[in-house]
C-alpha cells in the first residue's frame, strides 16, 4: 500500500493543493518501509488525483481537501482521510494501525491557506 500525506515539513498540511508536497509512505503487512517526498507540482483543478494515481496512491491524508477533489481522489480509486493534524508519520501509523479515521470534512472557502484543517 502506498500513502501519501500533504506535507508541511514533517506535519500534515492543512489543505492538500496548497501543501509544500505529498510525502509518500511504502507500507506493507502494517510496517513502514520508506518514504519519499514529492514536491507540490502545482494547484490546478484536476490535476493532483491524477498525478498522486500516477504514483500508484492508495490513501491521501490531509487536513482539508474540497468536496470536487475528494471526489476526483475517489474516481482515481484513492480513498481519502482529511481532518487530520500533525507529525505526518504518526499518522500514517495510526492509519495503518486502523485508528486514523476521516472526519469527512469539506474546504468550501480558500481565502485564507491553510484554514481548510480546523474544521
Amino acid at each position: 500500500m502506498r500513502i501519501a500525506v500533504a506535507s508541511e515539513e514533517n506535519k500534515v498540511s492543512g489543505h492538500f493543493g496548497h501543501c509544500e508536497g505529498f510525502t509518500i509512505y511504502e507500507v506493507k503487512d502494517r510496517d513502514i518501509l520508506g518514504s519519499v517526498f514529492l514536491d507540490n507540482p502545482g494547484h490546478k483543478p484536476g490535476f493532483l488525483p491524477k498525478y498522486l494515481g500516477e504514483q500508484n496512491v492508495d490513501v491521501i491524508i490531509t487536513g482539508g481537501m474540497g468536496e470536487k477533489a475528494q471526489a476526483l481522489f475517489s474516481e482515481n480509486n484513492i480513498k481519502v482521510v482529511v481532518g487530520v493534524q500533525g507529525n505526518i508519520e504518526e499518522a500514517v501509523k495510526e492509519y495503518i494501525s486502523g485508528n486514523l479515521k476521516s472526519t469527512g470534512s469539506v474546504c468550501n472557502k480558500h481565502e485564507h491557506s491553510g484554514s481548510c484543517g480546523n474544521h
